[in-house]
């Protein structure tokens, strides 16, 4: 008897430990759940100022490579980089054993068709005194004539080849056609080259040119005719103005990139054909709406904000359309009206209906 008693006893007085606990959770659950403290935003519209920056280089607004029209052994080249030439200045020559001797051969020609034209014009000028007195045929006047035309086509023909061999001859000097800089080189002397082969490559103007390989869609967004500063990569204190001149029609079937000249107003000396060069240009689309990238987060697999009701603090969640994201911001282009209050720190922890206490704010 006295066992179960006690067993009794021990019931009862868990029982009444277990009521204790029961009505203390029941009257915490009672108790207000305080807001959730929370950073915000208001939503505001603002101008977009973009800025595209790319790399290249500067070239000579004109430039031409030089060549010999004939191939041939390379005899001499005085080119060296960065030299200044004058228009006419000879700047490389080929072995022109042959070419000469095709000159004298085509004198010696020229020289013997003269030779049997004169004979052949003393020979019809009688011929024709001759058939004047009637002391000759008709047919031999004829003959006369015929040799003396034969004789001028002759000597026309050797002329045209003395002229031939003459600018054989020239083929074998490489000039400068107009004042610049050499910027690029060719073979040296002793080689042997190939009718086209470039020999040098002159800038033939002072005139300076960034090129740039530029993506598609960075040429679709830039504006028709915008400005763009030009500064030296190593030292991008050195800059200068520029506007685009040329895009090429066809991309590079490498990179998939168009080469891109922006022709540049007054560049300074520093700014040395073959330096590299980084250029600049912001561009406006117009009023977009902007909010930091911690804002964003996903509801229903749609991007979507908390929005604050500011009567009651209370959040509730939207859906919104992305336009573009940058290294720290979000650009919205539907969803967002101006003056809304957003959450930007703490939304994962946010469900709707909840709540929020703005940071800064009374509690």
């Amino acid at each position: 008897m006295r066992l179960r008693s006690l067993n009794a006893t021990l019931v009862a007085g868990v029982s009444a430990l277990l009521l204790v606990a029961c009505e203390r959770e029941a009257a915490t659950d009672l108790l207000p759940t305080p807001p959730r403290p929370v950073r915000t935003i208001t939503v505001e519209k603002r101008d977009q100022r973009t800025r595209l920056t790319f790399s290249g280089r500067i070239e000579a607004e004109d430039e031409v490579s030089l060549a010999f029209r004939i191939s041939g052994r390379l005899q001499s080249s005085d080119i060296r980089l960065g030299d200044r030439v004058e228009t006419g200045q000879l700047l490389a020559q080929l072995e022109a054993q042959d070419q000469l001797s095709a000159l004298r051969q085509a004198r010696a020609a020229l020289a013997a068709a003269q030779g049997q034209l004169t004979q052949a014009r003393n020979h019809f000028d009688r011929q024709q005194t001759l058939l004047a007195q009637g002391w000759t045929t008709r047919a031999n006047f004829e003959a006369a004539t015929q040799a003396q035309q034969t004789a001028q086509s002759n000597v026309e023909m050797a002329e045209a080849q003395l002229n031939f061999a003459h600018d054989q001859v020239s083929f074998t000097e490489l000039r400068a056609d107009a004042p610049g800089k050499i910027t690029a080189t060719g073979p040296a002397a002793g080689e042997v080259v190939q009718a086209g082969q470039m020999i040098a490559r002159i800038a033939r103007q002072d005139g300076r040119d960034a090129v740039f390989d530029v993506p598609a869609q960075m040429i679709r967004s830039a504006p028709a005719d915008v400005r763009i500063t030009v500064s030296l990569a190593d030292d991008p204190t050195i800059t200068a103005q520029g506007r685009i001149r040329q895009i090429a029609a066809q991309a590079d079937p490498v990179t998939r990139t168009f080469e891109v000249k922006v022709g540049l107003t007054d560049p300074p000396v520093t700014m040395r054909l073959g330096a590299t060069v980084n250029g600049r240009v912001e561009t406006g689309s117009g009023p977009v709406i902007d909010i930091p990238a911690t804002a964003l987060t996903r509801i229903n697999r749609q991007p979507a904000v908390w929005i604050v009701d500011p009567a009651t603090n209370v959040v509730s969640a939207r859906n919104v359309d992305v336009l573009r994201f940058d290294q720290a911001d979000v650009i919205i282009s539907q969803g967002l009206d101006a003056g809304e209050i957003i959450v930007t720190a703490g939304v994962q922890a946010l469900h709707p209906g909840q709540k929020v206490r703005l940071l800064g704010a009374a509690p």
